[in-house]
C-alpha cells in the first residue's frame, strides 16, 4: 500500500511513529449503526494514499457519541483491513483513570497497537494527578501510550513539562498536540530533546490541519489531520515535502489544504454547532468522493442542509477533488 520508505516492521512494541496518521471518521448507516462496508472503503482509500498509521476513535471519529460496543466494532474493522501494514492507534478517552484503563484494555484485546488517552476531565485535575493518570494507564495496559492534548474538549491543558517528564521516564511513546499552542509545542520538543526522550523514540504529532507545515518545521514528526480523511494524498504530499526540506512546496500544499478546510465552516452557526458542521462536512465530502455511503452523524448532531451540502461540493471542486 505505502509506496514511500518504511520505518521498519510494525509490532505492538513499536515506539517511534510519524508521518500522516488520519483520525478516521466513523461511517454510520441511516439507522446510526456502524457502516462496516463504508469503513472498509475508507481504510482502503487512506492506505492506498500512503498514510503511515490509522487513528480510530478520536474526535473526528465522534468518540464521545458512540457506545463502547460501536467503538470496539470500528476498531476491529480497521485492524482487520490494516492487516499489520501500518500501526492502528485507538482512543481511550473518559472522565477518570479507571474508566480509561477499562477502555484501553478493551482496545488492546481488540488489536490496537497503541492507545491514545487524554487527561481526565469533568473533575478538576492537578498536573501531578495528570502524571499519575498516565502512569497508571501505561502500567495497566502495557501498550505504547500516547497523550492526546486537546484542551478545547477536555478543559485541561497537559503542561509541556509534565508530558516531557513522562516521556523521559518512558511512560509516553508520543503525544498528539491538538492544543493550537505553538509555543507549548516548541517547548515540548525542546524539553524532550534535552532529556533524551526524542532520541529514545518519543514522537510528537500535530493535530492541526491548517498549521501542519509550521508544526513540522518546528520539529514535529507527523500530522493527525481530520481533513486527511477527505484528502489524504494532500497531507502525504505535504509531509514528504517538509521531510525533504522543500519548504516552498510544503507551504504551497498547506495553502491549498487551508482553502479546502473552509468546507468545515459551511454550517450556519445560528442552527448547528461548529463540531457538528465539521464532522458533517467531512462525511458529506467522503460521500461525494464515493468513499462512504451516507453522511449520517450521531445524535444530537444536526445534519447539514441541502445548501450547505452543495457548498461542500463546491469546495471539493475548487480543490480538484472528485470521485475516487
Amino acid at each position: 500500500m505505502n509506496d514511500h520508505p518504511s520505518s521498519g516492521p510494525v509490532t505492538p512494541d513499536s515506539r517511534a511513529l510519524g508521518g500522516v496518521i488520519p483520525p478516521l471518521c466513523t461511517p454510520l448507516t441511516e439507522d446510526r449503526e456502524l457502516d462496516v462496508g463504508s469503513l472498509e472503503r475508507l481504510c482502503g482509500f487512506l492506505l492506498d494514499a500512503g498514510v503511515d498509521g490509522l487513528f480510530v476513535n478520536g474526535s473526528t471519529g465522534e468518540l464521545a457519541y458512540h457506545t463502547d460496543a460501536l467503538r470496539l466494532a470500528a476498531l476491529r474493522v480497521v485492524r482487520r483491513v490494516a492487516g499489520g501494514s501500518v500501526p492502528v492507534l485507538a482512543g481511550a478517552v473518559d472522565m477518570t483513570t479507571n474508566r480509561v484503563i477499562a477502555q484501553a484494555r478493551a482496545a488492546r484485546d481488540a488489536g490496537a497497537d497503541a492507545v491514545v488517552a487524554t487527561v481526565p476531565f469533568y473533575s478538576p485535575t492537578h498536573p501531578g494527578e495528570m502524571a499519575d493518570h498516565f502512569r497508571a494507564v501505561r502500567d495497566a495496559v502495557e501498550l505504547p501510550l500516547w497523550a492526546y492534548d486537546i484542551p478545547g474538549n477536555v478543559q485541561r491543558k497537559l503542561p509541556a513539562q509534565v508530558a516531557a517528564g513522562l516521556a523521559g521516564d518512558g511512560v509516553l511513546a508520543g503525544l498528539k498536540d491538538s492544543s493550537g499552542d505553538l509555543d507549548e509545542l516548541r517547548t515540548l520538543l525542546e524539553l524532550t530533546e534535552a532529556n533524551g526522550a526524542r532520541a529514545a523514540g518519543f514522537a510528537v504529532l500535530t493535530g492541526s490541519e491548517t498549521m501542519a507545515d509550521t508544526g513540522l518545521a518546528l520539529g514535529a514528526d507527523g500530522i493527525v489531520p481530520g481533513l486527511g480523511n477527505v484528502d489524504p494524498h494532500g497531507y502525504v504530499a505535504l509531509h514528504w515535502a517538509a521531510r525533504r526540506g522543500d519548504v516552498k512546496e510544503a507551504v504551497a500544499e498547506q495553502a491549498r489544504l487551508r482553502r479546502l478546510f473552509a468546507l468545515t465552516r459551511v454550517g450556519d452557526p445560528a442552527r448547528i454547532g461548529t463540531y457538528s458542521a465539521a464532522i458533517g462536512a467531512f462525511k458529506e465530502a467522503l460521500c461525494r468522493r464515493g468513499v462512504i455511503a451516507t453522511a449520517t452523524t450521531p445524535l444530537p448532531m444536526r445534519p447539514l442542509s441541502d445548501q450547505e451540502r452543495t457548498e461542500v461540493g463546491r469546495h471539493l471542486t475548487e480543490a480538484g477533488l472528485g470521485p475516487v
